[in-house]
């Protein structure tokens, strides 16, 4: 990863609007087949969910790890941008935190492999969880704030705390078809709320 903030899945400064969006479907396209078949999935299936030749995804992304780190950054820059997003449309803070925290857990489930892969030997995968922090407790706290101010949950709710907990919710949830994090998640959102 380049020091300059730029590495795979961060659009390169004067890169055309149309090769970012390109881009961008690709990302998508990837993430839909990880979330079902894990990272390990062949390229050729995201090719065809793309629309693309598997020679353009090895031209973007010449290792699958290149890939991988892509998809997590395109994924944690979507979530983090749409904190603001749904502060600005939603009736209250309260409903764009339990929004944002929707598009959270479809992140975490969509990482389906991707904890196996953090843990290898690839120096590449190091610097990714710092990233998702930095990136995503700030909108975290934001969105909490804006709903206690609201008077709507809790103080003092801690963004590591709630994002540690929704994360530990979902966990393993693709080991067993009969459990839904989305359902317990619900439950712990409902209970941020302020009694009466």
């Amino acid at each position: 990863m380049n020091d300059d903030g730029k590495g795979p899945g961060r659009p390169a400064r004067g890169k055309r609007a149309d090769a970012r969006r390109n881009e961008g479907t690709l990302l998508e396209a990837a993430a839909a087949v990880f979330a079902t078949s894990g990272v390990e999935a062949p390229v050729r299936d995201i090719a065809a969910r793309a629309g693309v030749g598997m020679g353009t995804i090895y031209r973007h992304f010449p290792k699958r790890a290149d890939l991988i780190i892509a998809v997590y950054r395109h994924q944690v820059e979507t979530c983090a941008e749409a904190g603001p997003e749904l502060l600005a449309s939603s009736a209250t803070p309260y409903g764009a935190l339990a929004r944002w925290i929707d598009l959270f857990v479809d992140f975490l489930v969509t990482k389906h492999g991707l904890a196996a892969a953090l843990r290898s030997d690839n120096t590449a995968f190091d610097a990714l969880h710092a990233y998702f922090l930095d990136r995503l407790l700030p909108v975290c706290s934001q969105l909490l704030d804006a709903a206690a101010e609201a008077g709507e949950i809790r103080c003092g709710i801690e963004a590591y705390e709630l994002m540690r907990g929704v994360g530990n919710i979902c966990i393993g949830a693709e080991e067993d078809p009969r459990y839904d994090p989305r359902r317990v998640v619900e439950l712990l959102i409902a209970g941020l709320q302020r009694p009466g």
